[in-house]
């Protein structure tokens, strides 16, 4: 007699995926390293790099490295309040804006607060007063953590604490 031999369901070697979480095409954030507590952001998958308004941009030496001083405005529409911030310079980049127009600026990092999430993202600086929005979220900070559904806005929210009932 022959043994009998049973299916085995394929075994996938690939490890397990977060679910990503959807967020609209705008959502409030917070860069706590830059003391923004605060900032609406355009969350744009056509744009592959993240940009954030800066205007009196001074770059400038410290113990060898490279650093960037420079104001932003975190409100739309508004030139108070403003906010001073100092950040190392990890590169300097050609970008070409939606208008075709290439302006090389320097690229920082910082941290990223979405909702709950923390993580590190690259930001370019350059003036967005013109723009609508202060702060756009490109591609290569969404990757792999968020879905962008285009119909809905401000997605994250904390949530909200619930009153302890009085026993």
């Amino acid at each position: 007699m022959t043994p009998r031999r049973t299916k085995k369901k394929p075994v996938s070697l690939a490890s397990p995926r977060k679910k990503k979480k959807i967020v609209g095409w705008r959502e409030w954030v917070k860069l706590p390293d830059l003391k923004v507590l605060k900032i609406k952001a355009k969350l744009d998958t056509g744009a592959r790099t993240s940009a954030l308004h800066a205007f009196r941009v001074t770059p400038f030496t410290k113990d060898g490295a490279a650093y960037v001083l420079f104001y932003i405005h975190p409100l739309q529409r508004r030139s108070k309040p403003e906010t001073k911030c100092v950040a190392l310079v990890i590169d300097y980049r050609t970008i070409t804006d939606s208008g075709g127009k290439r302006e090389e600026r320097p690229v920082i990092r910082t941290v990223l607060k979405i909702g709950k999430s923390r993580y590190p993202i690259e930001l370019t600086l350059t003036n967005r007063d013109q723009m609508g929005f202060r702060m756009l979220l490109g591609r290569q900070a969404l990757r792999r953590r968020y879905l962008v559904d285009p119909s809905r806005s401000f997605v994250i929210r904390k949530k909200k604490k619930r009153a302890s009932k009085a026993r």
